[in-house]
């Protein structure tokens, strides 16, 4: 696969984003000694080298420059804050809010890292780091919540990808910032913190009690649902998850020997991360062609990623389960996955992440996360703001039986007519044994519809294959 290397970046309180390097300092182009110019346009100035030869220099358009009052007013703004405000502001955090603020007006993903965001960032994509467990980003100057982080505090407590905190503590989210959200929802394992939640389907906000705990994410689970259909779930994209998807999907078909009759890919509230895992990832499922793609102004943001000829499964019939959890990284993966037609996207629409943050050095401690490109899948498709439709659009649900106790059957009936067992199908001695897995499926379609029905699909397309007589591949 040809990949460019990428930055891995993400912070807690982001929706895990993309990053791609960048050259913070550009060296001048050498331009030869110019004996004369002349203007051609505006624009645009054309000087005459000694050789005989033209260069054109690309001037700033007059009418899109800050007027030189505007930034006289800037430096009056700072001046007065000094000197008047109520208590005394050092000028370093004045300089570090104003440039915070041109930020955070920009979109919600773009943001001025310090030097403890800078561990934080290197701490997520690790797989270990201190706190709830939750994936968030700014909405309408309240906290949302992207993802809770499978098997974490947050998740264990009850907390949902879509709820609203509007307050941590007793604090007020609203005026605050990312970081400073962020910052509060850390602190030291065993301490408590209470979210004031507002969720949906709730008419009164609700209070849930979180205790933090040092955070270890395993960013891959996999098991056999049945004998031949394997399960892998993926709960958000870190470093090594493109290598750990591979040799996961090995392990399984080496327990179905060696090749399965379905794969279920769950990636449900995965709320992105390293975009050369998503890419790798990708690339172990497709037999070749583009996986995703991104524009923006700058050259470095224009890169394609492209997956090699090979599929690992050798063509095993796919579903991949999205919902509104699912973004950036996860996002591309079930693009890819559905542009090239290689799997059934089933669930609910993903969350619409669609943009790339680039990390911009400032100097050894600081940098700027901003937002210099769009992702696109195969297909020229940019989810930003409006997510993967799932092809199968099948909803959470909670199934229970009718009536626990079973149907009047022929079998019930005095003095009814045995049944031959067929030749090569004795009848099975231990009815008790059918029953234990009845159970066992009744209690999988409670705990998970969307799943479910994922495994229905695929026994469902293998069993049309058999009876046509052709493969499903």
């Amino acid at each position: 696969m040809t990949i460019a290397r990428l930055t891995a970046s993400a912070l807690l309180a982001t929706s895990l984003v993309l990053a791609v390097p960048v050259a913070t300092h550009a060296a001048e182009p050498e331009v030869p000694e110019a004996t004369g110019g002349k203007k051609d346009d505006g624009n645009t100035l054309i000087q005459e080298t000694a050789d005989g030869k033209t260069v054109e220099v690309d001037l700033p358009d007059p009418e899109k420059q800050l007027p030189l009052k505007d930034l006289r007013q800037f430096t009056e703004v700072f001046g007065r804050i000094r000197e008047a405000y109520v208590e005394e502001v050092d000028d370093r955090t004045l300089l570090e809010n104003a440039i915070k603020g041109m930020l955070s007006g920009l979109d919600p993903h773009s943001a001025y890292l310090a030097p403890k965001a800078y561990e934080e960032l290197e701490e997520s994509t690790s797989g270990e780091f201190g706190g709830l467990g939750i994936e968030v980003g700014m909405e309408n100057g309240f906290v949302k919540v992207i993802a809770p982080i499978d098997g974490t505090p947050a998740q264990k407590a009850g907390v949902q990808a879509g709820d609203t905190i509007v307050k941590l503590g007793d604090q007020p989210v609203k005026g605050m910032n990312l970081e400073e959200a962020v910052n509060i929802m850390r602190g030291k394992p065993g301490t408590e913190l209470t979210l004031t939640i507002v969720r949906e389907s709730r008419s009164k906000p609700l209070e849930i009690t979180v205790k933090r705990d040092v955070i270890q994410v395993t960013s891959i689970r996999s098991r056999m649902l049945q004998p031949g259909y394997g399960y892998l779930r993926v709960t958000q994209f870190q470093a090594d998850t493109g290598k750990d998807f591979v040799k996961t999907i090995d392990e399984l078909e080496s327990k179905n020997d060696g090749q399965l009759d379905g794969l279920i890919i769950d990636l449900r509230n995965n709320p992105g991360g390293v975009l050369q895992a998503a890419v790798e990832s990708a690339d172990a499922l497709l037999d070749g062609g583009l996986v995703v793609y991104t524009e923006g102004r700058i050259k470095s943001s224009k890169l394609r990623f492209n997956a090699e000829p090979g599929d690992e499964t050798n063509g095993t019939p796919i579903v991949v389960l999205i919902n509104g959890g699912s973004a950036s990284a996860s996002e591309i993966l079930a693009g890819a996955l559905q542009d090239h037609d290689r799997a059934v996207i089933m669930g609910t629409e993903s969350f619409g992440k669609g943009s790339v943050q680039t990390i911009m050095p400032l100097d050894e401690t600081h940098a700027i996360k901003l937002t210099t490109a769009r992702y696109y899948t195969p297909d020229g498709r940019s989810i930003q703001a409006k997510g993967i439709h799932p092809d199968v659009v099948v909803r959470p649900a909670k199934l229970t039986e009718l009536d626990s106790q079973p149907f009047f059957t022929e079998a019930d009936l005095s003095g009814h007519l045995e049944g031959e067992a067929p030749e090569d199908k004795p009848a099975n001695s231990d009815p008790s044994q059918e029953q234990d897995e009845d159970r066992k499926e009744a209690s999988l379609l409670e705990r998970d519809f969307q799943l479910q029905s994922a495994l229905n699909l695929l026994q469902g397309l293998n069993i049309l294959g058999e009876k046509k007589g052709v493969s499903t591949e």
